[in-house]
């Protein structure tokens, strides 16, 4: 099968096309557009004859004479390019996943952790786990600079005092290996107090928010033990972290389901609590929540509502940031990162509070894939290299793909979750990945024009819509 060279979107009246292989963005007309429908870089002559009568002859000879010189400057049709190896040196450890607590004081409907016992028991990660897992990061991360370190939970701030030691465990720890390590904690929220978010500030710590909306949808999702709503409790808790550090370093992060796929209301309702944005769809099997094919085209119309939305806030000055709109178009990451992905199972971890050693967050739990403990190391070095090697190249359906060099191939736990093989991406996924991906890249050419044009929001401007291809 052959790969697609090019790709056409349109989103809310705007088309363009990517140019697969160079990364190559062009913003077009509607007759460019419905030619390059026919078009594929050969037959012109049949592209001329398929829209005649359509398109006046002149106008439509003067359109294959300018895409056979972008064809010529190979930013069109451009062709296919040894792939780098991806992963062909010993693994580097870049980040690791620290589960402080198998427990949470709230029970959300889709929590793929149980609600916090991740299918076990509800427990909480001690002092001498924690300082063991920092010393693993250290070690596996070799002589790399930069280290990520997440705090996640069930709710880490349940057990606080660890939140504390392996904070400050891990920025003695960093002095002493002259490493630079990024942390980050994922909370609902509602158990901040002043003197919690001062501890964060006082020690860059990175927030992810968790947030569903609005406080209807939020309430319903995400309820206490009693049933009652937690948005008030959450809202509060985030407006003083936020407000704390001048709106900075942090993101609120949603997730929406198949109780509200409508879900532009409840992102825009957000920017009553910050301005930084991901709202993610929930993964899963046969529950009642899971999103299914009804839902598909409420989710692409949603999508182009809320791009319409992240285009008017921009051009009226007053801007938010929606983490999936956000691609890189300019001298962006080269091929090889952009297929390596997360790099769970050989690059990212995620440790217990037992001290056992998983692939990732996700994957704590299912026992076929747990890698060993900080006790004995990783003693799987199979499983390793299997996760290491399985990647947009080597998975039929995503090597062919016209998203491939912008996608890494989707979430390797999402796909053992549905389809049982870690190599099989979750289909669903990569068509909300692939629309959201549409947007971005329509969105990132017209804020590049507008910044040329000196409208809106001031962008940095993006010479010609081209990443950066390692074609060695």
């Amino acid at each position: 099968m052959k790969h697609d060279l090019i790709h056409r979107m349109e989103l809310n009246g705007t088309y363009a096309v990517l140019d697969v292989n160079s990364g190559a963005v062009h913003l077009l007309d509607k007759p460019v557009y419905d030619f390059l429908g026919v078009y594929d870089g050969h037959n012109g002559e049949a592209a001329l004859a398929a829209l005649k009568g359509k398109y006046p002859e002149e106008e439509l000879r003067e359109i294959l004479s300018e895409l056979q010189g972008l064809q010529k400057e190979e930013l069109l049709f451009s062709p296919d390019f040894p792939v780098p190896d991806t992963f062909a040196e010993k693994p580097v450890l870049k980040s690791l996943c620290l589960h402080i607590a198998h427990d949470c004081n709230l029970r959300c409907k889709y929590c793929f952790a149980g609600t916090g016992d991740f299918g076990g028991k509800r427990e909480l990660m001690s002092r001498e786990v924690a300082e063991k897992a920092i010393d693993f990061a250290i070690k596996g991360s070799q002589k790399r600079h930069n280290l990520e370190i997440d705090l996640f939970g069930g709710e880490p701030l349940m057990n606080m005092d660890v939140v504390r030691h392996v904070i400050n465990y891990a920025r003695k720890r960093e002095v002493e290996a002259g490493k630079n390590i990024k942390l980050t904690l994922t909370t609902n929220g509602t158990l901040l107090t002043d003197e919690i978010v001062k501890f964060l500030n006082d020690n860059r710590v990175m927030l992810v928010l968790s947030l569903d909306g609005t406080k209807k949808t939020h309430d319903y999702m995400r309820p206490f033990p009693d049933q009652s709503g937690s948005y008030e409790a959450a809202v509060k808790g985030f407006k003083k972290v936020i407000e704390s550090r001048h709106g900075h370093n942090y993101y609120l992060r949603g997730t929406y389901t198949h109780f509200h796929p409508h879900f532009c209301e409840d992102a825009l309702d957000m920017l009553k609590v910050g301005k930084e944005l991901s709202v993610e769809p929930v993964v899963g099997t046969d529950e009642p929540y899971v999103l299914t094919e009804e839902d598909w085209p409420i989710l692409e119309a949603e999508y182009n509502k809320l791009a319409a939305a992240y285009l008017e806030h921009r051009r009226q000055g007053d801007p938010f940031d929606f983490f999936h709109f956000n691609v890189a178009l300019d001298n962006g990451p080269c091929v090889a990162k952009r297929l390596a992905g997360c790099g769970a199972g050989h690059e990212y971890f995620a440790i217990t509070p037992e001290g056992d050693i998983y692939p990732c967050h996700q994957f704590v739990g299912r026992e076929q894939y747990k890698m060993g403990t900080l006790d004995t190391g990783i003693v799987r070095p199979e499983l390793v290299q299997k996760f290491r090697h399985t990647h947009v190249m080597t998975k039929e359906v995503c090597k062919n793909c016209w998203a491939r060099f912008f996608c890494s191939g989707g979430c390797h736990a999402n796909a053992d979750l549905v389809n049982g093989d870690i190599s099989k991406p979750y289909e669903y996924g990569c068509r909300i990945q692939q629309k959201r991906l549409e947007c971005a890249i329509i969105l990132q050419a017209l804020l590049t024009e507008d910044a040329r044009e000196g409208l809106g929001d001031q962008r940095p401007v993006i010479d010609n819509f081209k990443f950066q291809v390692e074609k060695k």
